[in-house]
């Protein structure tokens, strides 16, 4: 049986490569899932990968994880600080969890400083850039 990791991307992170590029790099998603992907390999996993700009897309997939991933990778973007229902998702499939921001979400916009998600994450991994999602699938790796 292969095993899998979900790597869910938020809203907004399709644009990673032109969005806020002094933000967030230029580095693209493609990066971001390739990244993942090669750190799984090695730890005999394989990624699973999801984006969209649609919360309840979000939710369906992480729903479907249930029996068919080990744990998921996310990156919420703004629905970090937004979305009691996207939390509620993540608790209610009983999978762990690793949380990651690209940018460090403690040095920007006040509003930026509330993750709905920080207290039920098994593993949070905020400002490391894109290797920030190699280190949260090995650290979430690691639990399970």
């Amino acid at each position: 049986m292969t095993r899998r990791i979900l790597l869910v991307n938020g809203p907004n992170l399709n644009l990673l490569g032109t969005r806020e590029p002094e933000v967030y790099g230029t580095a693209t998603l493609a990066d971001v899932e390739r990244i993942t992907a090669e750190a799984a390999a090695p730890l005999g996993f394989e990624i699973r990968a999801v984006q969209s700009n649609h919360e309840g897309v979000l939710i369906d997939a992480i729903h479907d994880a249930r029996g068919e991933c080990e744990g998921i990778v996310i990156n919420p973007a703004g629905l970090t600080h937004t979305s009691v229902v996207l939390r509620d998702a993540l608790t209610g499939v009983s999978l762990p969890f690793a949380e990651v921001h690209i940018s460090d979400v403690y040095a920007r916009e006040e509003f930026r400083h509330h993750s709905f998600l920080h207290d039920v994450a098994a593993v949070r991994v905020i400002g490391r850039g894109l290797e920030g999602y190699a280190e949260a699938l090995r650290e979430l790796v690691s639990l399970l």
